[in-house]
């Protein structure tokens, strides 16, 4: 591959297209309350309307994901995050197989997207939290961390490998959307980010202050995805004792304790935020995969039901708790930002911990979906589908939509219904080579022990 001569082309407009290509897209019109729906036609409605925050809310310069709806950090519209983008960009997926836009927007969608991370920041081949939608610059997510972010750019992966093995036609557009994936792939020096060859992957480099973030990953909790890729690339790959030495040695990393009857083999007491089972699993399937340390369907079944079931008993008594309405996980508050869990319970309940839970716990999560939508809707069902967050005990009803938490119920939908995501990104040979590294079981894993 001439990859130098490509390279330059990048610089300039592909296929003809300017960087106003987005005001040709058609937009989703929003809807409100439908009376009567099956449940297949309500999950149509919640899936699209959610996806509208992807589309028809993407920065419009770069097609990447807005952080939030609202503007925050004093650093007005041009906030993307890396992570949701890699949410959206399998949000996309979903929206073109679902139909709500048509093949072709979807490509266009991706090659402005493509265009512009190909030019933005990176450091080792590793992008920051946060960038300028319009300039593609790193915007510090805090005063040191101003550099790459491997968790972060793990969850882009995730949805770029998947959109590598669904945009699979053998024409100009769709054979430059792979190129440039493979490309960027290639380039993440995932071996960089051990920290000079330690134990552990490391979440934050900078060019400016190196590596005094010094935030080793450890398990269990959203990071799972971060070791598997690690083990996965190509140039820069890590070593399998990474993962044994450094993932799997925290104190928190194992449990084996029995919550409201469930087991749960790894992670916190009562499993903490429900981000930990959903993140690292939209792209992972965790129907029948296992490794040395756990079963992840077991895992993340019983991660949600222990949710489930905290907010049923609801021993603190906040007003709203029961059967058709629960979840925690991290969101916006009353209060701020907050990674809500049964350990840390303020009374406030995030629609996506719910929804994005359909593949583990179907009825409770159409139970409450409908309870959101035909019950409270009046408050939190907006332009964007379900707003972030609410409190009845508080009366506090959000108005912001985050990416990070929008993205995984369009994703964790489909995941249920058809299992697309899943299939897309366990076929990726890369994926598939990680995990045979590290010994991992499943029945999409080919010639795996």
């Amino acid at each position: 591959m001439k990859k130098t001569l490509l390279s330059l082309l990048l610089l300039l407009p592909i296929f003809g297209f300017s960087q106003d290509r987005g005001k040709t897209e058609t937009g989703i019109q929003p809807v409100g309350i439908i009376k009567g729906l099956s449940d297949s036609a309500l999950l149509d409605v919640v899936q699209r309307q959610t996806f509208r925050y992807f589309w028809d809310f993407g920065h419009p310069t770069s097609g990447l994901a807005r952080e939030r709806s609202n503007i925050a950090y004093d650093y007005g519209n041009e906030v993307v995050t890396t992570g949701g983008s890699g949410f959206g960009i399998m949000a996309l997926i979903v929206a073109d197989h679902r139909k709500f836009i048509t093949h072709d927007q979807a490509v266009d969608r991706m090659l402005k997207i493509l265009e512009f991370l190909y030019r933005a920041d990176s450091f080792h081949g590793v992008l920051p939290h946060w960038l300028n939608g319009e300039t593609g610059k790193v915007i510090r997510f805090g005063r040191k961390d101003d550099g790459g972010d491997l968790v972060e750019t793990s969850y882009l992966f995730e949805g770029l490998l998947c959109a590598r093995q669904y945009f699979t036609a053998d024409n100009p557009k769709e054979n430059h959307i792979r190129d440039v994936i493979n490309w960027m792939w290639g380039e993440v020096e995932w071996s960089w980010y051990t920290h000079e060859g330690r134990d552990n992957l490391y979440w934050h480099w900078s060019p400016n202050n190196g590596w005094a973030m010094n935030f080793p990953i450890r398990g269990f909790n959203e990071c799972l995805i971060t070791y598997i890729l690690a083990e996965s690339g190509d140039r820069y790959p890590v070593t399998s004792d990474i993962y044994h030495r450094g993932w799997a040695q925290s104190d928190f990393f194992r449990n084996g304790k029995t919550f409201y009857g469930h087991k749960l083999p790894l992670g916190f007491d009562y499993g903490g935020p429900l981000f930990f089972s959903q993140y690292s699993f939209m792209g992972l399937d965790p129907k029948g995969l296992k490794d040395d340390y756990a079963d992840y369907w077991e895992q993340n079944t019983n991660h949600t039901l222990i949710n489930h079931d905290y907010c049923v008993d609801n021993p603190k008594k906040y007003k709203g708790y029961g059967e058709d309405n629960w979840g925690l996980t991290a969101s916006d508050s009353f209060n701020g930002y907050d990674a809500h869990s049964p350990t840390n319970d303020l009374g406030v309940i995030t629609p996506t911990a719910a929804l994005s839970a359909f593949p583990y716990t179907p009825e409770y999560s159409m139970k409450a979906l409908r309870h959101f939508y035909y019950d409270l809707g009046d408050k939190i069902w907006g332009d964007y589908g379900f707003v972030d967050a609410f409190s009845e005990t508080h009366n506090w009803y959000a108005k912001s939509y985050l990416a990070i938490d929008e993205g995984p119920i369009v994703v964790m939908i489909e995941n249920y219904r058809s299992g697309l995501l899943w299939k897309l990104f366990m076929s990726a040979p890369e994926v598939q080579h990680g995990l045979k590294k590290l010994d991992f079981t499943s029945p999409l894993i080919a010639g795996a022990k």
